[in-house]
């Protein structure tokens, strides 16, 4: 019997929590206690996670139990991302997201791998109708993997309102034991105007922590003077597992009055983005280590901000003594404090900001051209958070375009002028960052004529790249002439190192059959139990194609033992 987590009123119904959340309406999709990898709103790369990392025991194959009544209004099997993903609707409005599936259930499969062959394809997104894949409470819908971009096996579990929004399950009357505090490894703090400083440096500075009797913290004392602002790195664990995940909560005061609130509960799919402008990008690139600016500067609506005022900002005035204090809560009330004693002294500074004036100063609500040699760039207006100086250098057949110290929100276009290549040889160019190797990573190219187009949102360098040589397929568990009545599996390792793998197909004795691909460990896999016209004698034929056309094709024949 799968655990309900939440107990019914005493007289029916559903109970409601605060604005009407109903906090008995989901039961735990899956038949184990839960143990998170990843919560709710946690800072990832370039986007907050928007739901519930579960973990399966370091397992795939899990089965996977509908929380509520509804239907299936959407499947998307994709090679990244989620993987294999189901969403349910539900009667009340909401929506429950299953991600990293290795697979689905019953009528759910059936229907999937009956449209992937028909289409002649394994990425789909498919939105059955609302009465053809209905699903009752505590049905078997599907069973976990590691599919996608997981770094390991886990269920990807989210909770999403009528408009999509991702909300924080927790919310929902899902419990996960968490008896600790939250933990906060650094605190900084950020002068901004001219003549604003923290003991006397107008730089990021990292403040010294004392730990308390108490368990909390205060901060070194510090001479200040201006508009200041705050960050925090902080983390939480739960019971039973040392994954460090998201907090909750944050809350400044100064002096007692509230400065700035931040608040996990939900947020758009459109927003996400703005994680890095709310972080400080720069430290992170430098240091992997997130830093949450506890106030909210030009281009952030992050809808997480719930209370600020002067938008987090405080002013400290000369001779002044001041206190500014942050309260790090997680979802199960734990608290983490942390005092900054200030001193206001406007003192001489000795530590300026450095900004590196260059010759190309981009207005951030603008729209900016610019050309370096045989490269042109397109900077569309609101692709950078502020006003900036870029670095930027051609150096031949490379362009040297700033460092990746700065957000990009939406995509800038890069072009590179190819006419004084060879004809024949412009079909195998592409446009690639370079690694810390040296070595170009495919960047998605267009071609138009005698120019390479790519959009990228990552400042670094760039340059015109070829591939002339076809991807590699070998067989992993067969070859030629073998037979393999044994096995429930069919796989060849596809592997591709200059522009990367775009598309492949696969057929025995002629008819296409669905092969599933895993990029992390570059495997092609058929599983037997789709049964397309075996025969003793099978004849295998695939074929693999980069991403500037080269092709391979690979091919052999086995024999398996007919039922």
């Amino acid at each position: 019997m799968k655990k309900i987590l939440s107990m019914l009123l005493l007289f029916g119904g559903f109970a409601y929590g605060q604005n009407g959340i109903p906090t008995d309406y989901f039961s735990n999709p899956l038949d184990i206690n839960l143990v998170l990898s990843g919560n709710f709103g946690e800072m990832r790369a370039n986007h907050f996670h928007s739901g519930l990392d579960l973990k399966t025991e370091q397992r795939e194959g899990l089965p996977v139990y509908a929380p509520a009544d509804g239907y299936v209004s959407r499947i998307n099997v994709q090679h990244y991302g989620y993987g294999k993903a189901l969403y349910i609707l539900h009667p009340n409005g909401y929506t429950t997201v299953y991600g990293h599936l290795r697979s689905f259930a019953g009528d759910i499969e059936k229907y999937v791998k009956d449209t992937q062959y028909s289409k002649e394809t394994f990425e789909v997104e498919l939105f059955p109708d609302k009465t053809l894949l209905p699903v009752k409470k505590g049905d078997l819908i599907a069973y976990t993997g590691n599919t996608g971009g997981s770094g390991g096996p886990h269920l990807h579990f989210e909770i999403r309102d009528s408009s999509q929004r991702p909300m924080n399950p927790l919310l929902f009357g899902i419990e996960i034991p968490d008896s600790k505090k939250p933990i906060v490894s650094a605190i900084f703090a950020y002068p901004v105007g001219e003549d604003a400083h923290i003991n006397q440096s107008q730089n990021r500075t990292k403040l010294r922590m004392i730990k308390q009797k108490d368990g909390n913290y205060k901060t070194e004392d510090i001479k200040a003077f201006g508009k200041i602002g705050f960050g925090i790195t902080t983390y939480d664990q739960q019971d039973g597992a040392s994954n460090k995940n998201g907090a909750y909560s944050i809350e400044t005061r100064f002096n007692g009055s509230q400065k700035f609130k931040v608040l996990f509960d939900k947020f758009s799919f459109s927003e996400t983005r703005y994680l890095n402008r709310y972080t400080d990008y720069n430290y992170y690139e430098t240091n992997k280590s997130m830093i949450q600016k506890l106030f909210r500067e030009t281009n952030n609506p992050l809808s997480i901000i719930t209370e600020e005022d002067n938008n987090g900002f405080i002013i400290v005035q000369d001779s002044l003594q001041s206190i500014y204090t942050i309260e790090v809560n997680d979802f199960n009330g734990n608290r983490m404090y942390i005092s900054v004693p200030i001193e206001g002294a406007k003192l001489e500074i000795l530590d300026p900001k450095n900004i590196e004036k260059t010759d190309d100063y981009i207005y951030a609500d603008h729209a900016t051209s610019i050309t370096k040699g045989k490269w042109s760039i397109y900077i569309p207006a609101n692709s950078l958070y502020e006003d900036t100086y870029l670095n930027i250098k051609d150096e031949g057949d490379v362009l040297e375009f700033h460092e990746d110290l700065i957000p990009i929100h939406s995509n800038i276009s890069i072009t590179a002028d190819i006419s004084s290549y060879n004809e024949a040889d412009r079909d195998k160019l592409y446009i690639g960052r370079l690694n810390y190797r040296g070595q170009p990573y495919y960047t998605s190219t267009t071609r138009n004529g005698d120019k390479l187009t790519a959009k990228t949102r990552t400042f670094g360098s760039y340059t015109i790249a070829s591939d002339t040589t076809p991807p590699t397929i070998k067989p992993v568990n067969f070859s030629e002439g073998k037979w393999i009545s044994n096995q429930n599996f069919l796989q060849l390792k596809i592997t591709d190192d200059l522009s990367g793998i775009s598309s492949y197909r696969a057929t025995i004795n002629e008819k296409f059959i669905l092969m599933e691909y895993d990029y992390k460990k570059d495997v092609l896999t058929y599983n037997f139990n789709d049964n397309v016209n075996l025969e003793t004698e099978n004849n295998l034929k695939v074929i693999v194609i980069d991403n500037v056309g080269n092709s391979a094709t690979f091919e052999a024949k086995f024999f398996r033992k007919q039922p």
